[in-house]
């Protein structure tokens, strides 16, 4: 019967077919090439398309549509609060009248005004900021921190883990809740895929309000899935906060079964810029749970901060509802303004063609350049796509070294002794296009030259890679290393 029917209808089943899949590729070809993507981009979705074109035109859907113009705009309404405009007008006024603030930092007035502009991001002096360089410590000083607690807790991770750090974490909470104090949980719905509803459900049942950020239900999917929050934000009465590259999980204290020692690195801080880590997460609360934000400040959220001496920091957040890739910007501008040196720690290195001129261009210009990634990959295909680049990068003279003691998840970069940028952002194009991040920026001398002592500690633990036995290695290993970066713009 099969053997007939085929006989029989073969030949239109495969021209129906043909005809079929060629016009949704050509369908599909001129929706992207219509939403005017990166042309890297673009060319990795054709290339799936034509290769898979069922699978393909499904991932599309699922991972490749532009929302930045469309759901997530209309979605996520940004109340710009009055203060904040205010101030950001005010400090725009005073770099382009040359007042007091360029001077004491004349030398990164552009960065400043830059990310007064593109982020909203005001300078704020009146900060006490802590580094904290090893996951044990930083959890220590966050439940100590939430310990006293007596007005509200705000948390924000990409990944909560129901696992030992994480259930401290829901514990503190729930006991703080019980006390009466304000408890506010966003977790991302894809990071914190494997969060059981027992973990949420408890948090609920006692008084915390938990919410996660862009659920995915499957006939969402397609809205959804590639708009991450990849934020970690703590915020404590409005006066401390906690930022950095840590998520909740056992692994980041190194026990991960196979990474071992995880390194990364968070901020703990006191003063003005906490205020702004409070107006990040209230935000994205409001798009979360569909609550109006109040149009003035609430003195409970916004407490008069302590007179400290000044480390000066700007706080910036980005993500594809913004009307500039504010982060990626930043890490642009702050390269092509290194004169001496430049110090990069990131779990994945995939630029795009501007930051990988700006980095070849600054080391052929005669700038130390020295980026520390992982031996130990988290993500094979990642790492494959970041090795693509080594050849280029060091033939223009970037040193490249790779971890050695467990996985490095850390994300700074530091120029020339005096700047930095610390946060959730990685050196990739997901976290420049797709993902909500937010950084700081560091502008005080001390911090950021206990940012270089950790880079020359971490840099003694790592191998450099030596650029003539990398050119010789396997041709499987060029091939797979290719495709793992044609691949890089839509993974």
């Amino acid at each position: 019967m099969l053997t007939d029917f085929w006989s029989l209808y073969g030949d239109k089943i495969v021209w129906v077919y043909s005809v079929s899949t060629t016009v949704l590729i050509l369908v599909v070809s001129f929706l992207i090439f219509m939403e005017k993507k990166n042309p890297y981009k673009t060319i990795a979705w054709l290339a799936v398309l034509n290769i898979f074109p069922i699978l393909g035109f499904i991932i599309y859907l699922m991972l490749g549509q532009n929302l930045r113009k469309r759901k997530i705009v209309r979605t996520k309404y940004i109340n710009e609060m009055k203060h904040l405009k205010n101030l950001v007008d005010h400090q725009i006024d005073c770099i382009k009248n040359d007042c007091e603030l360029t001077k004491e930092l004349n030398s990164k007035k552009q960065l400043i005004n830059l990310m007064l502009h593109n982020a909203k991001a005001p300078f704020t002096r009146n900060n006490s900021v802590e580094i904290l360089s090893d996951g044990t410590e930083a959890f220590e000083s966050i439940f100590a921190a939430l310990e006293k607690a007596v007005n509200h807790i705000h948390v924000e991770y990409y990944i909560i883990k129901d696992d030992n750090t994480g259930r401290r974490l829901k514990d503190i909470l729930i006991k703080k809740a019980c006390e009466g104090v304000s408890v506010k949980v966003i977790y991302d719905a894809v990071g914190s895929w494997g969060l059981s509803g027992k973990y949420t459900q408890e948090m609920e049942q006692n008084g915390i309000q938990i919410k996660p950020f862009l659920p995915v239900i499957i006939p969402y999917i397609t809205n959804k899935l590639n708009y991450r929050n990849h934020r970690k934000i703590v915020v404590i009465d409005g006066s401390v906060g906690f930022m950095g590259g840590l998520n909740v999980g056992d692994e980041y204290l190194g026990y991960h079964p196979n990474l071992g020692k995880w390194r990364d690195t968070h901020l703990k801080l006191e003063g003005a810029a906490v205020h702004f880590l409070q107006i990040i997460f209230m935000l994205d609360w409001e798009f979360v749970s569909h609550e109006k934000l109040p149009d003035q400040m609430e003195p409970s959220y916004f407490p008069e901060t302590n007179k400290f001496q000044g480390h000066a920091i700007q706080i910036a957040a980005s993500g594809p509802d913004s009307d500039w890739e504010s982060i990626r910007q930043s890490y642009f501008a702050l390269i092509t303004s290194a004169h001496n040196s430049i110090k990069i720690t990131t779990p994945y290195l995939i630029p795009d063609e501007g930051i990988s001129l700006a980095l070849k261009t600054a080391a052929l210009s005669g700038v130390d350049v020295k980026i520390i990634l992982p031996g130990k990959p988290d993500h094979k295909i990642v790492f494959w796509a970041s090795q693509s680049y080594f050849d280029e990068l060091m033939e223009a003279g970037i040193q490249i070294y790779l971890y050695q003691p467990g996985f490095i998840h850390a994300k700074i970069i530091s120029v020339d002794g005096e700047v930095a940028s610390l946060g959730s952002a990685n050196l990739d194009m997901r976290s420049f296009q797709l993902n909500f991040e937010v950084n700081a920026m560091i502008y005080d001398k001390t911090l950021v030259t206990q940012l270089e002592i950790d880079f020359a500690r971490d840099l003694a633990l790592a191998n450099k890679i030596d650029l003539a036995a990398f050119s010789a290695r396997p041709i499987r290993s060029k091939i797979r290393q290719s495709a793992a970066r044609l691949l890089s713009p839509i993974l």
